[in-house]
């Protein structure tokens, strides 16, 4: 990979569990988790009697000269060299979305091996220590507890926890686990296990020899013991819904190792060629770069009727769960590996907007924007009152009505239905919801035409009444009832939805354009611009509500717009957001076009001084960070491959 990663997934199984290098050198600076809190795992390895650091910082230490890095889809793979011996360091999290039993094992590898490079021997030891920061929201918080782990006959380590267990105590953004135990563990013989104090953090430590030619295999585990809170009730992840337990799971882990590291290795190869076909190299090398954190930002658990729930973090933004409008950027890749996630999305959305809280209390006729801030899931939070000092939103009190996204979030489950059903070829989980679908979609046909001043999805560029990309918004999801009704059946409904999904456009042709035949921001604001992702569904789904020539005498129009970084996501200030550019890049003819678009948002990650996982917001004069970090909606960049995927279905 060419690309200069803004920061290295190292361990990427959910919001929680989660530990990164903030520098492509990965011995320079302390590992964090995604929120750039430390998340201090160091590695070292004794040759003939001197230690010498390969991950995460210690002043003391000397470090190994990292001499390679490489970054696929599922591991990243450092090498270096010190002292005669040549190190290789394999991390590997097997998030694979056609297998839940992986996608949820809460168990991440770090495979190590080393070889002579002067002809001498050596002798050479690994030691991995890990500290209390990775079971605490901050150390210190609480004391904490270790003790020696024997997992299986192979397999052997520490845990560490909170002394204070009480598992999904409390919600927020910027917050790390403090419930729950963390498991250091190694495979092989010769595998000693300690802990110690230092500098008042407690360490767990795991050391094993190295032979020359030889892998030895590290484990890191998390058990979270409760997942997420789901309207009262503690659900438990995937993984043990059966009850197996954390120990079972690290020596089924260790066990599969090597049948594991062959499948991920032919997964990211078909994503990294599949990118490549649909948009290039640079394409390649930022989906490559973005699959684990878009996939390790979501939990996925079992509802009480044993159907999956798939729920994501809304990190650093506000820490919603199961948002709409974070959901709905990232369904490409979900539509492409697994759409029963995208279902899975969508659950907890239905079962909110049909209880009493939104239909009685609030008498909302549209769609709510969340169902609770991670990890509890109970109602809508976004527009409610918080309690900053339990880190809990009050169970009582109106939700703001300023702060709601009618037509952005009727739109958004209307074309995440749509995709759902088209990508399964069946109609039948929106047979199942029909009459709240109808609701939304009569909602947008009485005001999608010309939105009232209100938020979209961009809601840190504040309300916007006349909004041109919304009222798109609109016109695709009113276009996605009309497939629904086509699969199932009721051709009458589906014609008149269709008319009236062609009626809007022409009113937005009529009101939205420039003299100069491109669109403006919002209807009322002649001489600006945005971009019009919401558009791209139009070529997806080949439903023709907008006319080629329109959309290519857009995106010829949006290059005099661009900076060094790319292109504003409107005319009103330079930051941009990387899901929109991709999406409105793919309405591009060519690939060439597609991908001379997309080259300033490659430059970005890999110049950008922000060391965090890939933002979405960013500045396009600087390439630095404006906000969000580690989102979901990096799925939006596999909008191109579903595009050509789909395309060649038809």
């Amino acid at each position: 990979m060419k690309l200069r990663a803004p920061a290295v997934p190292l361990i990427t199984v959910d919001p929680y569990f989660s530990v990164w290098s903030p520098d492509e050198n990965l011995n320079v600076a302390r590992t964090m988790h995604w929120t750039g809190k430390s998340n201090s795992i160091i590695g070292t390895v004794l040759v003939d009697g001197t230690e010498y650091s390969f991950l995460g910082y210690y002043r003391d230490l000397y470090k190994m000269k990292q001499v390679s890095l490489e970054i696929d889809a599922l591991s990243t793979k450092a090498v270096f060299e010190k002292a005669g011996i040549r190190l290789t360091a394999t991390f590997t999290t097997p998030i694979l979305l056609d297998d839940y039993r992986l996608l949820t094992r809460p168990v991440s590898y770090m495979a190590l091996s080393y070889e002579s490079i002067d002809g001498a021997e050596h002798t050479v030891t690994a030691k991995v220590t890990a500290c209390e920061e990775l079971c605490l929201n901050k150390p210190g918080d609480s004391p904490v507890m270790t003790e020696a782990v024997q997992a299986c006959h192979c397999v052997k380590g520490m845990r560490m926890g909170n002394t204070v267990q009480n598992p999904l105590n409390r919600s927020g953004d910027d917050l790390r686990i403090d419930w729950g135990y963390f498991y250091l563990m190694a495979k092989g013989e010769g595998v000693e296990a300690v802990a110690d104090e230092f500098r008042k953090q407690t360490r767990v430590i795991v050391t094993a020899p190295l032979t020359a030619g030889e892998s030895r295999l590290y484990l890191f585990a998390y058990d979270d013991v409760k997942s997420i809170e789901y309207f009262g009730k503690h659900l438990n992840s995937y993984w043990n819904k059966d009850g197996q337990t954390i120990t079972e799971a690290i020596c089924e882990a260790a066990k599969e190792y090597e049948a594991l590291l062959s499948r991920c290795k032919d997964f990211s190869d078909r994503l990294y060629a599949d990118a490549k076909q649909a948009g290039g190299e640079q394409y390649a090398e930022m989906l490559t770069l973005a699959y684990r954190q878009t996939v390790a930002a979501h939990k996925l658990v079992l509802d009480e009727n044993g159907e999956i729930l798939w729920i994501s973090k809304e990190c650093f933004s506000n820490g919603c769960a199961a948002t709409v409008d974070v959901s709905y950027p990232s369904i490409p890749l979900f539509l492409l590996y697994n759409p029963e996630l995208v279902k899975g999305m969508m659950r907890p959305i239905y079962r909110y907007a049909d209880g009493d809280e939104w239909k009685v209390q609030m008498k909302y006729d549209f769609a709510p924007h969340d169902v609770g801030c991670y990890p509890l899931l109970n109602g809508q939070v976004y527009g409610k009152k918080r309690n900053v000092s339990e880190r809990k939103y009050e169970n009582e009190g109106v939700l703001d009505y300023n702060k709601q996204m009618p037509v952005e979030e009727c739109g958004n489950m209307l074309v995440m239905e749509a995709n759902v059903a088209l990508a399964t070829g069946s109609a039948d989980f929106a047979a199942a919801h029909l009459d709240v679908l109808r609701s939304w979609c009569a909602y947008l046909l009485k005001y999608g035409t010309d939105p009232e001043n209100q938020l979209c999805t961009d809601d840190f560029a504040g309300h916007l009444a006349h909004n041109c990309n919304l009222s798109l918004k609109a016109v695709m999801g009113i276009a996605g009832m009309a497939i629904l009704m086509d699969m199932l059946g009721n051709q009458a409904e589906a014609d008149q939805y269709r008319a009236e999904a062609k009626k809007m456009a022409g009113v937005w042709m009529k009101t939205a354009l420039n003299a100069d035949g491109t669109s403006n921001l919002a209807f009322d604001r002649p001489g600006t611009y945005s971009m019009k992702y919401n558009m791209v569904w139009d070529k997806v789904w080949g439903t023709k509500v907008f006319s080629r020539a329109f959309m290519d005498r857009e995106i010829n129009a949006n290059f005099a717009h661009f900076n060094e970084y790319g292109m504003p996501l409107d005319s009103r200030t330079d930051y941009t957001k990387s899901d929109w550019m991709v999406w409105t890049a793919s309405m591009a003819t060519s690939k060439k076009k597609f991908a001379d678009y997309i080259a300033p948002l490659w430059k970005a990650y890999n110049e950008s001084a922000s060391r965090v996982p890939m933002t979405d917001w960013y500045d396009t004069v600087s390439g630095r960070m404006v906000g969000f970090q580690n989102r979901t909606v990096q799925g939006g960049l596999w909008m191109r491959v579903l595009m050509d995927k789909w395309s060649q279905k038809k």
